[in-house]
């Protein structure tokens, strides 16, 4: 008889109290190339609400059902073949697990390539590690796809969410100087931690001049959350050859195209998911490197059990401030 595992699942998308349940399933074994990763915590990004929403495309799931959550960390346990067997007992920190397959890092167990499983440093906690993946990639993509910044600066629009914080700590790493906006005293020195040298709150201060004071020259990389609100924000302060990268979707985008025409300003659309795979392995070496460093840091936390998985994806989806991560039994 097969072993089994405790793993949240769905079998249609829906609301997360109506289709999310934690139940018994079969315990996974490592194919070829594959390692199998005891996990310990597993993250809740807004991704992982929306696709269990339907929001992201209609229809029925594309398995029996499908455990959610992309990110996460524990430790390996076993592993395929072709794979080192040294590797088994390394902790490590895990991306991308359910893009694609039917199993994320909502489980007990979870087995997936090799490569998305990256060892975490003695130092790391493993809260840390499941915070990165799709966090902390795509603020590196925004940040490093159009050359260094050394010696720029940039723009982090939405400093105290969870790609902002990266932004923050990676564009420090990399040798900027780093803006961020947020709405609140409380984000601000969130934002202010992770690295900020200046912090705007938008809702509040005159965030044009506030952001020119700081950059007179403009600012030469914008991390971009709210495009739609902040179009005409950006290309107010966008700097001549500077890039406008637009992670996240809030309505339709009106261009201000005039402006960022005459100072050949690039714009430039980011989804995780379809970077092409040398700059996502330089993305994730990057990460590492950082995180071995010392140079990221925790979000403030918002723990749950996996019993209470659907409160969790609901705390992601209102918006709760910090990182929300689901503990393994």
């Amino acid at each position: 008889m097969a072993e089994t595992m405790r793993a949240a699942v769905y079998e249609r998308y829906g609301p997360a109290r109506d289709v999310l349940r934690v139940t018994e399933i079969e315990r996974p074994e490592p194919g070829p190339g594959e390692v199998r990763v005891r996990m310990r915590v597993s993250a809740v990004n807004p991704t992982d609400w929306r696709v269990r929403s339907g929001s992201q495309g209609g229809g029925n799931p594309p398995f029996p059902y499908l455990v959610p959550n992309q990110d996460g960390a524990g430790e390996i346990d076993a592993v395929g073949e072709g794979v080192d067997a040294g590797r088994v007992g390394t902790r490590v920190w895990v991306w991308f697990a359910a893009h694609g397959r039917q199993h994320g890092s909502a489980a007990q167990w979870l087995c997936l390539p090799e490569r998305q499983a990256v060892p975490l440093p003695a130092g790391a906690s493993f809260e840390l590690g499941a915070s990165l993946g799709i966090p902390a990639l795509t603020a590196h993509h925004c940040l490093f796809r159009d050359g260094a910044i050394d010696g720029r600066t940039v723009l982090v629009a939405g400093g105290a969410g969870a790609v902002g914080h990266f932004a923050i700590e990676l564009g420090r790493r990399g040798g900027a100087r780093v803006i961020a906006t947020v709405s609140s005293d409380e984000k601000a020195e969130l934002a202010r931690k992770a690295g900020a040298d200046t912090t705007v709150n938008y809702r509040a201060d005159d965030c044009a001049a506030t952001i020119r004071a700081a950059a007179p020259e403009g600012v030469d990389r914008v991390v971009e959350v709210a495009p739609a609100a902040n179009a005409a924000l950006d290309a107010e302060v966008i700097a001549p050859n500077g890039v406008i990268a637009i992670y996240a979707a809030d309505g339709e985008l009106a261009t201000p195209v005039r402006p960022l025409m005459v100072r050949n300003v690039a714009l430039r659309f980011v989804l995780v998911y379809n970077v092409a795979a040398e700059w996502l392995a330089r993305a994730v070496d990057d990460v590492s490197a950082a995180l071995a460093a010392g140079d990221l840091s925790e979000l403030p936390t918002h723990r749950f059990a996996l019993d209470d998985i659907a409160a969790a994806h609901e705390a992601v989806e209102s918006g709760a401030v910090g990182k929300v991560l689901v503990d393994m039994p």
